[in-house]
């Protein structure tokens, strides 16, 4: 849960965004207990220079998430095709 934080304080350091709660919250991927967030928030405010490594990873994972989330799509949509053209057959 923890690396859900982590990846939404690097997002937000990446954006040139100050991270507090409410931002964070907003960026989070999926659902994450207020203590996690509030624990993680004060690891990054006592030592921010480890955070901002993840925020400089972060801008070249974009492309690379992007590559695979399309080719998940193109498989998705094969699979679309070949089903609708078996439907119109029978």
């Amino acid at each position: 849960m923890q690396d859900i934080v982590i990846a939404a304080i690097s997002k937000l350091l990446a954006a040139k965004k100050q991270p507090n709660v409410a931002l964070v919250k907003a960026n989070l991927s999926q659902p994450v207990p207020m203590p996690v967030i509030i624990d993680v928030l004060a690891r990054f405010k006592q030592n921010p220079s480890d955070f901002e490594k993840n925020a400089a990873e972060q801008t070249t994972k974009p492309t690379v998430q992007t590559a695979h989330s399309q080719s998940q799509l193109d498989r998705i949509e094969a699979k679309l095709d070949k089903l609708l053209s078996l439907l119109e057959n029978k």
